[in-house]
């Protein structure tokens, strides 16, 4: 991989170009230049509340959202923090704000603590069981960026923290259907290893190099495969969720959409070019939008 086809990190575009220096460093510290991260991690909480069958729950729906978009920014400024001196290394981070001495240990600290407390903000909004289930993903955060020195899979543990959305929306609601929610987060679990996998791919080169692990590694040539199984997982699980919620086959139907995009997914990568898998990762954005059009029709029709 030359520098020439390497894509940032970071990039500020948009209305982060237009501020000021170290306003625009803190918004790249937070991937506020990136919104496929908040898309991402919100999309599984939209699954948890419009498979509910409580309807549209828009106010709700929008509380989840911004606790989305500043718990997002808040763990990118913490793996930041923690991985400064493995981003220096990796061509693709090494001029992320931390890293690159942009922005001090303190002043992303801060940073950090000013993006938890608009996280409370949110939380305060929710039922107390909900509460509960929000406040239980802070260690898997915690440990996350550590996952990548002890294990070749730090996407599955990604998954775990991702996916986190998902059961607080669901409790927001509703406390039955256990089983419905368990087989919905391990879909939406193997549907994070497979993006995450992809996104991997990126920087398989560098990880290498400065002893990072991760999944796209591990698989090797047989990447794509492994995508697709992960996928095809993802997609089983969830059409076992809305069985045992409406045993219904034509409300399978509702996940053919995704799927069709997942499989899409599969069969246009390619891992030799640099600029194909980061477009395959962010088209997640819209599986994440078919799946929650296709729980909103399932809980509600």
């Amino acid at each position: 991989m030359t520098d020439e086809v390497i894509v940032p990190d970071s990039e500020h575009r948009g209305l982060v170009a237009r501020l000021p220096q170290f306003p625009r460093d803190l918004a790249m510290l937070a991937r506020f230049d990136r919104p496929i991260g908040w898309w991402l991690l919100f999309w599984p909480c939209a699954w948890g509340v419009w498979l509910s069958g409580a309807g549209a729950q828009v106010t709700l729906v929008a509380w989840l959202l911004l606790g989305a978009i500043a718990m997002r920014g808040a763990g990118c400024v913490y793996n930041d923090l923690v991985d400064a001196d493995l981003d220096r290394q990796v061509a693709r981070t090494a001029s992320r704000p931390v890293a690159s001495g942009r922005v001090s240990r303190v002043q992303a600290w801060a940073w950090l603590l000013l993006l938890c407390l608009v996280g409370l903000v949110v939380l305060l909004q929710l039922r107390l069981e909900a509460q509960i289930v929000a406040l239980g993903s802070l260690a898997l955060v915690a440990a996350y960026p550590f996952m990548k020195r002890i294990t070749w899979w730090p996407q599955a543990w990604l998954g775990l923290v991702f996916t986190w959305g998902l059961p607080v929306g669901w409790t927001a609601l509703r406390s039955d259907h256990w089983e419905v929610l368990a087989a919905m987060y391990a879909g939406a679990v193997c549907w994070v290893i497979g993006y995450d996998t992809i996104y991997a791919l990126q920087d398989r080169n560098d990880d290498a190099m400065v002893g990072i692990r991760s999944s796209a590694l591990r698989m090797g040539e047989r990447v794509r495969g492994g995508v697709g199984l992960f996928y095809a997982s993802a997609v089983l699980l969830w059409a076992l969720a809305f069985w045992m919620l409406r045993p219904d086959w034509i409300a399978l139907l509702a996940l053919l959409p995704a799927a069709l995009h997942m499989l899409w997914q599969v069969a246009t990568l390619d891992p030799s070019d640099a600029a194909n898998p980061l477009v395959r990762f962010r088209a997640n954005r819209t599986t994440g939008a078919l799946v929650a059009i296709a729980c909103f029709v399932v809980g509600n029709a």
